[in-house]
């Protein structure tokens, strides 16, 4: 029999018509995504591209390189794509080897990886790191890095004499498609969690010394998130239109930073329902709401956005997210 997490605490989901209710749910999404996911994926052939580009861990000194090695990557990835009759994923790659772009990394292979950094990052004092969630790919990336370009250009507004910002658009995982199994379950997350703590790190030795870091996850990329949570050398943790992370309250999340959590009003998610189940092994549902009080997090407004609204310039979420990055956090307004 399933065991089911509610927000009020445990209970077996054959004792309770709500428990039937959302096992039922849930069973129902693994079994469309595993009848949909594969149909979509035969659509859509493998397209070729080349190894990322073979480069050192990056250091101050070195970013322009490392920008330079990835545009002309990304470059011939596009060529590929093109050749390959692939023209969406061709122009795609081909905007991010502009001149005016910073990849920090890039990997064209399957959906493709990308980091892009908007700002001075050698020289930040503050630094804002975003984590992507479902249907974020090299095809996507552009909507992705608009909310980081919309916050880098908050931050420059904000920002007062001799302080420094930067912001990393981190594409570092492969993130799970909206219709598909592996949104409800932790498995992308496991495996993106040790990926982001390394990348964490590994800025460090880019940035400016004593920089203070913010991480900005949505969606999906709030579970990621979590998992990295313990080992994360970050001031503030920042969850957007979270469906949960799979801890029960902040204080499971085991790390030092001030959490936060936010969701627009016409935010979808509002009506995922926060359970964790184990069906058959595997773990579905990723718990607590991180905007109900039980779970202890700072909670700020976000206005009536949706769930792809977060950094829409004007907004009050956008607005909120600049503070906590700037340390201003006693001007961030509550939900």
């Amino acid at each position: 029999m399933a065991e089911v997490r509610f927000r009020g605490g445990w209970r077996r989901a054959g004792k309770s018509h709500g428990g039937r209710h959302w096992v039922r749910a849930l069973l129902a999404v693994l079994i469309t995504a595993a009848v949909v996911v594969p149909l979509t994926a035969a659509v859509r052939p493998d397209i070729p591209a080349p190894a990322p580009a073979a480069l050192a861990p990056p250091t101050a000194a070195t970013l322009e390189k490392a920008y330079a090695a990835n545009r002309a990557n990304a470059a011939l990835a596009s060529a590929m794509a093109a050749a390959h009759g692939d023209r969406h994923r061709a122009a795609a790659e081909r905007e991010l080897a502009a001149p005016s772009r910073h990849l920090l990394s890039f990997d064209g292979r399957g959906s493709g990886r990308a980091v892009e950094v908007f700002g001075d990052l050698a020289h930040a004092d503050r630094v804002a790191v975003l984590v992507p969630g479902s249907d974020t790919s090299l095809d996507t990336f552009g909507r992705f890095r608009a909310g980081a370009a919309a916050l880098h250009h908050r931050l420059s507004a904000q920002t007062a004499a001799g302080s420094r910002t930067a912001v990393v658009a981190w594409l570092g995982y492969t993130t799970p498609g909206t219709v598909s199994a592996a949104v409800i379950t932790p498995g992308r997350a496991e495996e993106a969690a040790p990926e982001l703590r390394e990348f964490l790190r590994g800025l460090r030795a880019v940035t400016a010394p004593g920089s203070r870091f913010t991480l900005l996850c949505h969606s999906y990329g709030t579970v990621v998130c979590g998992r990295a949570a313990p080992h994360l050398e970050v001031t503030d943790l920042v969850l957007l239109g979270s469906p949960g992370t799979g801890a029960e309250s902040a204080a499971d999340l085991r790390t030092r930073a001030r959490i936060w959590a936010a969701r627009g009003a016409d935010d979808w998610v509002a009506d995922v329902p926060h359970v964790s189940a184990d069906l058959f092994g595997t773990t579905v549902g990723f718990g607590t709401d991180p905007l109900s009080p039980s779970f202890g997090a700072r909670v700020f407004a976000a206005g009536s956005g949706g769930h792809s609204d977060y950094f829409r310039p004007g907004s009050p979420s956008l607005e909120n997210i600049a503070r906590i990055v700037l340390g201003a956090t006693a001007e961030v307004t509550g939900a």
